[in-house]
């Protein structure tokens, strides 16, 4: 039987790889910050990656087959400001120290292990052209691209110096149900519910014309493993290539519900705590689906439907059945 190592057990991907992996027959051990998830014999508590010999000690001990670090530190633009240092600290903490331990546990105690890191698009800044692949030079401007791409960096040194199985997916924005409530998916389709069931509220986002390359989470699980699939480690582009406005969102979630979504809806650029560029991140997922065979399997359409039908289920999304149905 397989093993698979998964840090970042309980964020949205988190939960679907894990269902993916147990689906393939895997025996999955699962970390996050204040819980495991994992077979039962499972003694050791709770891993913190912070701290070197601990992180080794856990890779040398159970070896896994497959590590995939989805841990990270993120601040949306729309979350309420924290102070600057705390910011990078914390983002560099999460996003790229804790990952150099691990990659030093897998060269030092486990070398057959194949570590995917899940990296960001967020990386390439400000870009000049219309879409990025593999080759789109690196040019962050916040503190999540700039620490995600330092460890982009560091899979890669291991990669060449000491010959670790360690690709990189550089990933787009992807949605589920299982997204916290600050996304802006989430917001959506959650006001959307509410007043479909007579609430007065109305719904304020940041910016309504922003574009942004939207995927479903559990096609990007699938991305990650078929790419440790593969003969030899790499980076990816994992996205979609296909644009959508925050206002065609809000026009497909209450078009699900028979709304007219006019009078709800607001637009406040002063909810953008941060003032960032313009950014309009597409991706060029070619080399992806050329070395894979990878496509996504679910529209823009209806992912926002399937996020409306999970909330109108009030169903908690983390145990319910139905949401993992497709995730082989």
């Amino acid at each position: 039987m397989p093993k698979a190592l998964v840090i970042g057990c309980y964020g949205q991907d988190g939960r679907y790889l894990s269902r993916l992996l147990l689906a393939k027959g895997y025996d999955v051990l699962g970390f996050d910050r204040h819980a495991v998830f994992g077979p039962a014999e499972w003694t050791g508590g709770v891993v913190d990656f912070a701290a070197a010999d601990v992180t080794c000690s856990l890779l040398s001990g159970f070896s896994p087959d497959e590590v995939y670090y989805l841990a990270a530190y993120h601040h949306s633009s729309e979350d309420p400001p924290v102070n600057e240092h705390e910011l990078v600290a914390r983002s560099f903490e999460v996003n790229t120290l804790a990952l150099n331990n691990v990659l030093h546990g897998i060269a030092r105690g486990s070398p057959r292990s194949r570590l995917f890191y899940a990296a960001s698009s967020r990386i390439f800044g400000e870009p000049s052209g219309d879409e990025q692949d593999e080759a789109t030079p690196a040019t962050p401007t916040c503190p999540y691209g700039i620490s995600k791409s330092a460890g982009m960096q560091l899979c890669r040194y291991y990669r060449k110096a000491l010959s670790v199985y360690a690709s990189v997916g550089i990933m787009y924005n992807h949605e589920s149900p299982l997204r916290p409530s600050r996304f802006v998916s989430k917001k959506i389709v959650g006001a959307a519910v509410r007043i479909s069931r007579g609430s007065n509220q109305r719904l304020v986002v940041g910016d309504l014309h922003a574009l942004v390359d939207w995927g479903f989470a559990p096609d990007f699980v699938r991305a990650m493993w078929q790419v440790l699939q593969l003969k030899d480690p790499d980076d990816f582009v994992i996205g979609t290539g296909a644009l959508h406005s925050v206002l065609e969102f809000v026009q497909v979630a209450f078009g699900v519900l028979g709304i007219d979504w006019r009078p709800y809806v607001a637009e406040d650029p002063a909810l953008l705590t941060r003032q960032a560029p313009n950014l309009t991140l597409r991706a060029n997922t070619s080399k992806l689906c050329r070395m894979t065979g990878w496509r996504p399997r679910v529209s823009f359409e209806e992912m926002v439907a399937r996020l409306v039908k999970a909330e109108l289920d009030d169903a908690d999304p983390t145990t319910n059945p139905d949401l993992y149905s497709d995730v082989q």
